[in-house]
């Protein structure tokens, strides 16, 4: 007898294990993406999006608006992870701005949290408490002699 010969033969069994083993680790990766998936996802950028849709004219109004302000933003972290902001137009920083900045996690993992600002000299603003490790959204509303800007900042 010959060494094919000694072979048991290919049956259903071995193809329902086959089946069976293939469809159980399918089913294995893919709960634990949704899992994975389901847990890391803070929520909705609009909870309704054609509501949000109606405003569109309207922010890009906005957007024209303030980009016709000409004002160029700085924001940045210290050493001590402090944001720093200062707002220039034609090179000059401007004084006297007011702002208002929230702070929130691009994952909604934490509530959104309202920073504080005072002057820092040479037209800066610096915040009072330091941002924590990690990647966090800046949303800041900066007002000048009756004009307004608005500007999200990615901090890491």
């Amino acid at each position: 007898m010959t060494e094919h010969s000694k072979r048991k033969p290919f049956t259903g069994w071995h193809m329902t294990a086959i089946l069976v083993a293939f469809f159980s680790v399918v089913m294995t990766v893919n709960f634990t993406m949704a899992g994975l998936a389901s847990s890391s996802f803070g929520g909705t950028v609009v909870d309704n999006s054609y509501v949000a849709s109606q405003n569109y004219n309207e922010w890009l109004k906005r957007a024209a608006d303030q980009e016709r302000l000409g004002w160029q933003e700085q924001v940045d972290l210290d050493a001590a992870r402090h944001i720093r902001v200062a707002v220039r137009k034609d090179g000059q920083l401007l004084a006297a701005l007011t702002v208002q900045a929230t702070l929130s996690h691009p994952l909604g993992r934490t509530p959104p949290r309202v920073m504080v600002f005072e002057p820092a000299g040479e037209g800066m603003l610096r915040s009072t408490e330091a941002v924590p490790a990690g990647r966090w959204w800046l949303d800041l509303a900066v007002r000048h002699t009756g004009e307004r800007a608005r500007y999200r900042v990615n901090l890491q």
